[in-house]
């Protein structure tokens, strides 16, 4: 057996191609792309998930990019080489993603799967497989993400919800608690006129604080210091009017340190989430992580259709309000290190700690 022209110590070697033949075995395709396997028989080669009939395994010979060079032709099954059907998929998805959020306004769901030539029935299907939310939802929140730059600016709250690409002014006050969590003008300046209540107590990773708006709890905040807690929510709410919640709210309080104490204990308030487009795609596949498991940063970018976002997905799950309820504290590096966490390297080990141990003994 042999590789290409970069040489490997053998035992190394050796380890790498019986790697490359368990992938090679199960047809696995996320291992196209990382190597071809020529057949001596046949003088051809294929990209590991190919349906073609597997081979004797002393007849291949694996390659990283040097196969035409040994002698070796591409297979007109698989067409090794050539992007693959879900590269194809993941690049019109993209491509997609770019229309829409470079559309001075609202594009059809018809009009942007006619762009990257995909019927509407699939591309609405594919969308949402590889992006997590809907077509229409991705697109609602780009504009939700557009809005809040216009809003932040100088613009009037008409002038900023026609150039963010609503239809009328109407349409953007029907959705503007959904988009903001507060009315426009509340929101453009910083919270004014919105009322935050929140209360502070104790959990197993030290002082939590909870916060909730009109829409629901708006930050878990963990830390050692009451004051400094209060503070950090003071400049999340710059302008809102913060009271301290009352003996109903207090018991609100206690289901999401029960959440936090109790891995895998249900929490049933509702959620105020809040972000850029990307960043909500990025939380919700932190939500989707099941507990007692892990992804990288990699492996969120991957989820979310854009590999090449790393250190995006990570200033993501740095900006996340909602400590554990959003666990961005699933997310490891490549090499499995704990990496940064808002609130600490400490406490990011003991939850990963405390679920591994809930999910073994359940």
């Amino acid at each position: 057996m042999s590789t290409n022209a970069r040489a490997f110590p053998e035992e190394e070697r050796a380890l790498r191609e019986n790697t490359w033949w368990d992938a090679l075995c199960r047809r696995d395709k996320q291992a196209d792309g990382r190597f071809v396997y020529g057949v001596k028989t046949t003088g051809i080669f294929c990209m590991p998930s190919c349906a073609s009939r597997l081979p004797l395994r002393e007849n291949v010979q694996f390659f990283v990019d040097a196969a035409r060079q040994a002698g070796f032709r591409p297979c007109k099954r698989c067409c090794p080489g050539n992007p693959s059907r879900e590269q194809r998929q993941c690049a019109a998805i993209e491509r997609a993603c770019q229309l829409m959020a470079q559309a001075e306004t609202s594009l059809t769901l018809a009009q942007v799967a006619k762009a990257v030539g995909i019927s509407p029935y699939h591309f609405h299907r594919l969308f949402k497989t590889q992006v997590g939310v809907t077509p229409k939802r991705y697109a609602t929140a780009l504009r939700g993400q557009r809005v809040r730059a216009l809003l932040n600016g100088d613009a009037p709250v008409t002038q900023a919800a026609l150039a963010a690409g609503f239809h009328s002014s109407e349409q953007f006050y029907q959705e503007s608690h959904q988009l903001l969590g507060m009315p426009p003008r509340s929101f453009k300046h910083k919270g004014q006129g919105m009322t935050i209540h929140f209360t502070i107590g104790s959990c197993s990773l030290g002082a939590v604080l909870v916060a909730e708006s009109e829409r629901g709890v708006c930050a878990v905040l963990l830390g050692d210091d009451a004051t400094a807690l209060k503070n950090e929510l003071h400049s999340l709410f710059a302008n809102a009017t913060l009271v301290e919640g009352d003996v109903a709210f207090e018991q609100r309080m206690a289901l999401v340190i029960r959440a936090i104490d109790s891995p895998g204990a249900p929490l049933t308030l509702p959620l105020d989430i809040r972000g850029t487009a990307f960043q909500l795609r990025v939380l919700q596949a932190l939500r989707d992580i099941p507990r007692g498991t892990t992804l990288s940063y990699r492996d969120v970018a991957e989820k979310i259709g854009q590999p090449d976002a790393v250190r995006a997905v990570a200033g993501a799950c740095a900006a996340n309000r909602l400590a554990v309820i959003v666990p961005c504290h699933r997310v490891i590096r490549t090499d499995g290190a704990l990496s940064g966490y808002r609130w600490g390297i400490a406490r990011k080990r003991q939850l990963l700690e405390n679920e591994a141990k809930v999910s073994h003994d359940g």
